[in-house]
């Protein structure tokens, strides 16, 4: 799936912010909690090229409006970086400022690692533009720990062209998952194209599939919200389209990373992150479409507005006030909008996304957000602690499965064995 290598980080990378020792309550570091200047700020972030040169002109833009804060910048590849800032948290030289993805959100923030950013809000934090969806997304206990800074929905993403070939109806709303696989099926039979990617390589879209359910991935107390049997469905429907080579094969997907798949004309469609459009859009030769996700239930796509990304403070920040302006300019600030584009998912203030010229796949995950804004459900909690570590478990075991090296019941035992010990569930 497109975010399996988002998700290949190291288990060492937790076990080293397990040695974070701030205990209790805490604070921030001596800087006044108001004023906003002057100050140096370490801002930290994880990417390619591409955005940093995109964060460079936003950090630009910023150090040009407020003269007083200046900011060096660093970023590494998401495993890299996440194994830097484990250490960096564990030493006590976190940046002051830092890209936070939302499966690490609770697992930092639990080690007393993240600033309250609640204290700035209405002084050197606006928050009041954030789509509805959005707000209150990085709040966990009535704390405030991340600032999304841009959103995103799952959704089906796949070449039209392909399922003419194959003499297939385009994905409409209310198909069914039956529906789905019937389709990518045939056109694999027909066209000798994969149908779809790594389905069950995600547990994204065993999560789809259970709040279309009244389910979820997890419950409010940070447990799993499925059983063994519920997962074991799960995972023989992936195995059986795997089996009959409908899916892009495991050893391909490995060698090339499934996200680039559909980048390289590889499979007819693929269930993944809405804003993969547009990077999808730049290197594939065939034409893409964004379209409904299945459904059994109808009415109920089981989708919600996720942060694809925030920006959490330190807890040990000694400049928590100029912190916070930074975080707030990037969310706010029109012009960072136009910078960013979709990069970061499409922006997550309406002022933003109104600065956004949208054309071509922008315009296309815009208005396809737009269709669906309405029927969005709630976004969950933030994961519990070791949800992470747990994901990246799951993408091994359902690797393994494909892979024929262990049985559907094999795999779920594994899983639910590391739960056990990852969760306490």
């Amino acid at each position: 799936m497109a975010a399996l290598k988002r998700f290949r980080v190291l288990a060492t990378s937790m076990v080293a912010l397990l040695a974070v020792g701030c205990g209790g309550s805490g604070g921030s570091g001596s800087g006044d909690d108001t004023q906003a200047g002057p100050a140096t700020l370490r801002f930290s972030w994880w990417g390619n090229a591409e955005r940093a040169e995109l964060m460079q002109k936003a950090i630009d833009l910023f150090q040009s409006k407020n003269p007083e804060i200046k900011v060096t910048p660093s970023f590494q590849e998401f495993e890299a970086y996440w194994q830097k800032m484990a250490t960096e948290t564990a030493g006590g030289n976190a940046p002051d400022v830092l890209q936070m993805d939302f499966a690490y959100l609770r697992e930092y923030s639990d080690r007393n690692a993240l600033y309250d950013l609640k204290k700035q809000e209405g002084k050197n934090l606006e928050l009041g533009d954030l789509l509805p969806g959005l707000k209150g997304a990085g709040e966990i206990d009535g704390k405030l720990y991340g600032v999304p800074t841009g959103g995103n929905t799952w959704g089906y993403i796949y070449n039209p062209a392909l399922y003419a070939q194959a003499g297939v109806m385009e994905p409409k709303e209310g198909w069914t998952w039956d529906d789905y696989r019937a389709a990518i099926k045939a056109i694999a039979e027909k066209t000798g194209v994969p149908g779809g990617g790594n389905y069950v390589g995600s547990y994204y879209n065993l999560e789809l599939q259970l709040r279309q359910e009244g389910k979820s991935l997890y419950t409010e107390d940070g447990k799993l919200g499925f059983d063994k049997a519920r997962l074991a469905e799960f995972f023989k429907e992936g195995k059986a389209l795997t089996d009959a080579k409908v899916t892009l094969p495991i050893e391909k997907g490995v060698q090339i990373k499934p996200a680039h798949a559909l980048e390289q004309d590889l499979i007819a469609g693929d269930l993944g992150w809405d804003n993969f459009m547009a990077r999808y859009d730049k290197s594939a030769k065939a034409e893409l479409k964004l379209g409904p996700v299945p459904t059994d239930q109808a009415g109920t796509s089981g989708q919600y507005l996720k942060p694809s990304m925030l920006l959490s403070v330190s807890q040990k920040t000694e400049h928590p006030a100029a912190a916070a302006k930074l975080v707030s300019f990037m969310v706010n600030d029109p012009e960072v909008g136009k910078i960013f584009g979709a990069n970061r998912g499409l922006p997550p203030t309406n002022a933003q996304r109104a600065a956004v010229q949208l054309e071509g796949p922008l315009a296309t995950v815009a208005a396809y957000e737009e269709g669906l804004k309405d029927k969005f459900g709630k976004t969950p909690p933030a994961p519990p602690k070791g949800a992470g570590s747990l994901e990246q478990a799951f993408i091994r075991i359902a690797e393994e499965l494909q892979y024929g090296r262990i049985s559907v019941d094999e795999a779920v035992e594994q899983f639910f064995t590391e739960a056990e010990e990852t969760l306490g569930s």
